[in-house]
């Protein structure tokens, strides 16, 4: 729920997510529910608006995959995601940390006047954008994004519309 004023009153409105996840840097669960898994080496968009809108906020989340030493799956070596013209990274190995334009910070950050923030939440990160994006990332091999249900059939990439 969120809080909200309707009709210049307070309001709590039920808020509804719609989640994607990528585990073992291998096994894919999109926000329709689908199951599949995909080892390619590179990087790949995991969501992002599929047509421009002004009237829709402007976002990605991305995945670098690399292929694990010693073996022939692939695992993820960052995340990056674009919002509020803003380009925050998380890299596997810089756990506590994420590069924000390029420049390591220590977490707890605000961005934007409050419309991002990015702090740990246990082992992970969690990012939230003003839109209600969430993009929780454990610094391994677990990526986890919800959106508002008022973005469905908005978004494509590898986690579907």
């Amino acid at each position: 729920e969120r809080c909200d004023m309707v009709n210049g009153q307070p309001e709590c409105i039920q808020e509804t997510f719609s989640t994607c996840s990528l585990a073992g840097g291998t096994h894919y669960r999109s926000f329709d529910g689908k199951t599949f898994d995909f080892m390619g080496t590179c990087t790949y968009t995991l969501t992002t608006i599929c047509n421009p809108d002004p009237t829709l906020p402007a976002f990605s989340v991305e995945v670098k995959k690399e292929e694990k030493e010693s073996s022939k799956v692939s695992s993820i070596g960052s995340i990056t995601i674009h919002v509020n013209n803003v380009t925050v990274t998380a890299v596997q190995s810089e756990n506590g940390m994420v590069r924000v334009n390029n420049h390591r910070s220590r977490l707890p950050i605000s961005l934007s006047h409050g419309k991002l923030r990015i702090y740990q939440k246990g082992k992970s990160m969690l990012l939230k954008s003003n839109f209600n994006l969430k993009v929780l990332y454990n610094w391994g091999d677990h990526v986890m994004i919800k959106l508002p249900a008022t973005l469905s059939g908005k978004v494509c990439r590898m986690c579907g519309s």
